[in-house]
């Protein structure tokens, strides 16, 4: 079975188990293991220093990207105009070894618009400083890399505002994937 690695901020909210298993069930439907990278199969991190702590969940999160085929990657933007950095990464990881990424955000306004009302709200005002107007939904480098797995970064097709924990658009870009590697 095909396995795709869930990468994104997922992880940070506040039921991130219970999300990661409505997403590892969509999944399964399409005949794809999906492998969030949560913590809670870890020993207890409070016995760790910060430093331990933080490289143990890096080691297991590379180990897990290893054993992966793709990646499925929510690139919502996430505190800031852009995606998850550390999702960022990560796609960037599967771009090294050639192996497909899948993206998807559950936002449509362009990288340009969002950059623009960043730049409006940091103070002092940046004069001058030139934003990407590709009417892409992220800096082009990640569309770039996401078009690699043979699909641009998967949006909504409609208006409606969604959440970073939406799934819908996930959904499809599951069934592209299932599709083209499947």
């Amino acid at each position: 079975m095909l396995k795709a690695y869930l990468a994104g901020p997922d992880v940070f909210l506040p039921d991130a188990a219970a999300h990661a298993a409505r997403k590892v069930a969509i999944c399964a439907r399409y005949r794809i293991e999906g492998r969030p990278p949560l913590n809670e199969d870890l020993e207890d991190l409070a016995q760790y220093t910060a430093e331990q702590a933080w490289t143990i969940i890096y080691e297991k999160d590379i180990a897990m990207m290893e054993a992966c085929d793709i990646i499925i990657a929510n690139l919502t933007p996430f505190a800031g105009a852009s995606a998850d950095s550390g999702t960022l990464i990560e796609v960037g990881w599967f771009l090294g070894r050639g192996k497909p990424i899948f993206g998807y955000s559950n936002t449509r306004v362009p990288f340009a618009s969002r950059m623009a009302e960043q730049l409006r709200l940091a103070p002092p005002e940046p004069f001058g400083i030139a934003v990407e107007s590709f009417d892409l939904p992220d800096n082009l480098m990640i569309p770039g890399a996401v078009r690699s797995g043979g699909y641009p970064i998967f949006v909504p097709d409609d208006d409606a505002l969604r959440g970073i924990d939406a799934l819908d658009v996930f959904e499809s870009c599951v069934a592209a994937a299932a599709k083209r590697i499947g």
